[in-house]
């Protein structure tokens, strides 16, 4: 794990061992927007730990900066209260400001160098990755000091989340597994990085996403959809479970 915390006096941030430590174990990964239709972000983030989830990224593109901070202090407490992370999607000016454990960029987001300056080593930083050559980018940035905390792969299947994006299909999944085995036959778990699938993985398919390799997933509908959140969150942790069983 690349992260490192040199915290401003005064700031309240988890231990780089703590973020450490959850990044590597966490299996279940839930994105979800403000929640503004149902008026219910602070019970559905508390239902959605309860249930499993490791961590929690607020991404949504239609609330500004002010909102956004205030509904991080809320996932913040909830994620405390529970153990678990929270994260922080594309701007590093909010993941600074809201003291965010978790900062995810993507492809055509700050450079890695760039937002691990700028983050000043208070986060772990994760990337989406989308073709054969950015997992094995993504395996070396891990490789190398101050480098990459964890990445994802997909969309597996497309997903009205991400419009435009076209899905990699489980073949990127296959190959991002086999490119981490060299490193687990050396004892290192998942090359040295946790790496998670995503992109349209629910209840119905998180089957074939585990047969793929992956022992990690992100997920949004599959949850934020959810009647029970809770419910929906464990279910997709047996899914992940089953292989082991």
């Amino acid at each position: 794990m690349n992260v490192s915390h040199t915290p401003a006096a005064g700031t309240d941030v988890l231990s780089s061992a703590k973020i450490s430590n959850g990044v590597n174990a966490a299996r279940l990964y839930l994105c979800t927007d403000a929640r503004r239709d149902r008026g219910d972000f602070d019970q559905f983030v508390d239902a959605a730990f309860a249930g499993g989830v490791d961590i929690i990224q607020l991404r949504d593109k239609t609330i500004e900066a002010a909102e956004e901070l205030e509904l991080l202090a809320v996932l913040k407490e909830a994620a405390e209260r529970h153990g678990r992370l929270w994260a922080v999607n594309d701007r590093a000016d909010i993941a600074v400001l809201s003291g965010a454990p978790v900062f995810h960029i993507g492809q055509k987001d700050l450079p890695l160098d760039a937002a691990r300056t700028l983050l000043n080593g208070n986060a772990a930083i994760g990337l989406s990755s989308h073709t054969p050559a950015q997992v094995d980018a993504a395996l070396g940035a891990a490789a190398r000091p101050a480098g990459l905390d964890y990445f994802c792969v997909g969309p597996v299947w497309a997903t009205p989340t991400k419009p435009g994006r076209a899905a990699v299909g489980l073949e990127l999944v296959k190959y991002a597994a086999e490119a981490a085995r060299p490193a687990e036959q050396e004892g290192q778990s998942d090359g040295g990085v946790p790496w998670f699938a995503i992109g349209g993985i629910d209840h119905g398919n998180v089957e074939q996403v585990v047969d793929a390799g992956a022992r990690r997933i992100v997920v949004v509908r599959a949850i934020t959809e959810a009647g029970d959140p809770a419910a929906a969150a464990a279910a997709l942790l047996a899914a992940l479970d089953a292989p082991n069983s």
